[in-house]
């Protein structure tokens, strides 16, 4: 299957024009069997100011993380220091699309992944067996089949936790030794059961504050990473720009050939920060809604609109159908909040159609759509 075929490419695949660039212009120390140096790791998640040139030509590297860059640095020495790095906040943060660059700029896979959740087993994290090849030769390498866990140590790459809380506590714990001593135990291979982690592993785990409680990580599993906690986007100019990026990567891949409407970007940036923050930009206290009111909804609110308009419409964005998309991305976890969302439409975007008109004075009218 070639890269055109793919939904989605991993994040590899989708930058290699911009990882061969660095590689080739990496001039930085760098840890044993990392890909690339910290600073161009740094510079490969945040972004060049001017382009790079390389055998393929030349190009700029696009800023990718927008959020705290101090974080992103954070994290990149936690990872050279060879403790474990646990990304933790809200849903749709970025956590994961930031373990997935650090996994592409640090190991050149963002693949090697565990899925944390009730179902996970101890096998899952660290390796199970070919039944018919165990039956037929015993208990030998050959029989064995390795987890995201046994290869990123055998390799010596980035094994990715997603969700880790949402395993069992039990079945966490079966890490502790691992990021400890760095150090496999395979019992049932005698006395060449030992898999001892090639330079360049380390674990990248993701987990929800609001998963706090399901399945709290132990103490000891908590010492053995350091954590970062990923906050939501502050600026709402910030998160249109992110907004406009992560649909303009998704209309790519499903070979969209449709304009983005900037100004449709915005007023779903502004909705959605003062939805999450309680309070408008005109000084409005808002009852703010249970829902998730993250960027990554909010990208989806968006596409989803693109997508009509580009299979049912005139190829542009219609505010009815997106007010429609807002309506179902909210009411999703609780009807309630549709309440509090009306009450918002009648304060915030009333006084801002007033003020300002145009596409304000559409958003309020599609307010009958909140139903």
């Amino acid at each position: 299957m070639t890269e055109q075929q793919w939904i989605k490419p991993p994040v590899e695949i989708r930058y290699v024009e911009e990882l061969k660039a660095l590689k080739e212009n990496d001039t930085g120390p760098r840890p044993l069997n990392w890909q690339l140096s910290p600073k161009a790791v740094r510079t490969f998640i945040l972004g060049s100011s001017k382009e790079i040139p390389y055998s393929g030509g030349a190009c700029r590297i696009r800023k990718k993380y927008f959020g705290n860059d101090a974080l992103v640095e954070r994290s990149i020495v936690t990872l050279a220091g060879n403790r474990g790095l646990m990304l933790v906040g809200e849903p749709g943060t970025a956590k994961t699309m930031l373990s997935e660059l650090l996994s592409a700029a640090i190991s050149g896979v963002s693949t090697n992944t565990i899925q944390g959740t009730a179902g996970t087993t101890e096998d899952m994290i660290k390796y199970s067996w070919n039944y018919a090849l165990l039956l037929a030769k015993g208990p030998v390498r050959e029989a064995l089949v390795p987890s995201p866990l046994y290869t990123g140590m055998e390799k010596g790459i980035l094994t990715r936790f997603e969700e880790i809380t949402r395993t069992p506590a039990e079945i966490q714990d079966s890490l502790i030794s691992v990021l400890s001593d760095k150090l496999l135990n395979i019992p049932e291979l005698g006395d060449e059961g030992f898999l001892f982690a090639a330079p360049g592993f380390n674990v990248i785990g993701t987990a929800n504050t609001r998963d706090k409680g399901v399945n709290e990580m132990s103490s000891a599993l908590k010492r053995r990473f350091n954590f970062e906690t990923v906050q939501p986007v502050r600026e709402v100019s910030m998160e249109k720009q992110i907004i406009l990026n992560e649909v303009e990567s998704l209309a790519k891949e499903s070979h969209m050939e449709m304009e983005l409407d900037e100004s449709a970007a915005e007023l779903l940036a502004s909705t959605y920060h003062e939805l999450r923050e309680g309070v408008s930009s005109l000084g409005h206290r808002i009852d703010r809604p249970g829902a998730v009111m993250s960027t990554a909804e909010a990208v989806s609110v968006y596409y989803q609109t693109m997508i009509s308009g580009y299979y049912y419409g005139n190829k542009t964005m219609d505010i009815d159908c997106l007010v429609q998309n807002l309506t179902g991305a909210i009411s999703k976890e609780n009807r309630d909040d549709l309440e509090k969302v009306k009450a918002y439409f009648g304060t915030v975007i009333r006084d801002k159609s007033s003020r300002e008109g145009g596409i304000w004075s559409r958003y309020y009218d599609a307010r009958k759509w909140l139903k």
